[in-house]
């Protein structure tokens, strides 16, 4: 019913968490007819280790409009809240949530946050990092597909030149250096962390056709996760991201990805994104470059993750502009699109990744 989001910027110096958060919940809730009274519960995501403290969300339920309510908290990126919230309401008796998910990657270290992730004992110790594993998983791919690294420049072009056309993303001087990292990949390979906050009002179907007389529904979703443990993958696919695409096809009654007129996907890296699209079956596999190449406009038009990830947050972003252009909002009219499938991924090296379709009549 309501979607808003924040600037995504390099670091909000000014602000805190529960500015951020208290922004997007006045903002989405703002023209729906909605108050916050009327909003049954409450889920968010967010990470304790990124805001630096346990149970962090217990600093922000007032921001949240969560006090005296159902509150839940999904420490995972937030797609996955939205289709916890979509479950609820579909089970019933609830009618309304309010979904937020929230990111301050500036206040912390990154590259600890995902390598907190990873089992103590085997990986952790030698030294594997989520620049190191999506540099080696590059590597494979770009061997399996024929490609060399050069070859991904035109994904990262394809990012940061609608990125650069969003007002909502701030470039914060430009585009990322080719600066080596870990071969083969450069800064430009890799998402680029950002702060940002973004809250989305759900509501069942008798509350929706109150309100608006063409509302985005939300027509299936679905997730799922690759092993734990980086050597057990696939090292030049995403089989995880193609389970979690049948749930929400099956959910949506369709047959692919290619019946949907809109596609935002989250990666951490080019060539995560190019695995991402050939697990949705947008291209065959080792193929994705293609769309790159042809100027496919269904994939990313806000951009994507790259150019601005706010890790626990991106894949709510990318929820939050597919559905501003099918609800046709004025500055993000998407022509005749009726339709999108949003892609949200967590975990380290993008082990674990949610699907959810949306359609407007």
């Amino acid at each position: 019913m309501g979607s808003a989001q924040t600037s995504l910027v390099g670091a909000y110096t000014e602000q805190q968490h529960i500015d951020l958060i208290d922004k997007v919940v006045v903002a989405a809730l703002k023209g729906t007819g909605l108050r916050i009274e009327d909003v049954d519960f409450v889920i968010d995501s967010g990470s304790d280790f990124l805001d630096g403290r346990s149970i962090s969300n217990c600093g922000f339920l007032g921001a949240m409009g969560a006090n005296h309510k159902e509150e839940s908290r999904v420490e995972e990126d937030g797609l996955w809240a939205l289709t916890y919230a979509v479950n609820k309401i579909v089970a019933g008796p609830k009618s309304v949530a309010l979904v937020i998910a929230y990111s301050k990657p500036s206040e912390s270290d990154i590259d600890n946050f995902w390598s907190g992730m990873l089992e103590p004992f085997l990986q952790r110790p030698v030294g594997l990092s989520h620049s190191t594993a999506s540099a080696l998983t590059a590597q494979r791919y770009l061997a399996s597909a024929e490609l060399s690294p050069e070859d991904l420049r035109v994904v990262s072009e394809h990012a940061w030149s609608r990125a650069e056309t969003n007002p909502a993303i701030v470039t914060d001087g430009g585009r990322p250096s080719d600066e080596s990292i870990a071969t083969p990949l450069v800064a430009s390979d890799y998402s680029r962390p950002v702060d940002g906050a973004v809250a989305i009002v759900l509501a069942v179907d008798t509350v929706a056709e109150k309100i608006s007389p063409n509302p985005v529904w939300v027509t299936g979703h679905g997730s799922a996760m690759d092993s734990y443990f980086f050597t057990a993958r696939d090292g030049d696919a995403m089989p995880a991201a193609a389970h979690a695409l049948k749930g929400a096809l099956n959910m949506a009654g369709k047959d692919s990805a290619d019946d949907f007129d809109l596609v935002e996907i989250s990666a951490t890296t080019t060539v995560g994104e190019l695995m991402v699209v050939e697990a949705l079956g947008l291209a065959e596999p080792h193929r994705g470059i293609e769309l790159y190449r042809s100027g496919d406009e269904r994939i990313n038009p806000s951009g994507g993750a790259l150019p601005a990830d706010p890790v626990m947050a991106t894949g709510l972003v990318r929820f939050h502009e597919a559905l501003i252009r099918l609800a046709r909002r004025e500055g993000h009219e998407a022509n005749e699109a009726k339709s999108a499938l949003v892609h949200g991924t967590g975990g380290f090296a993008m082990q674990n990744h949610c699907v959810v379709a949306l359609e407007v009549a």
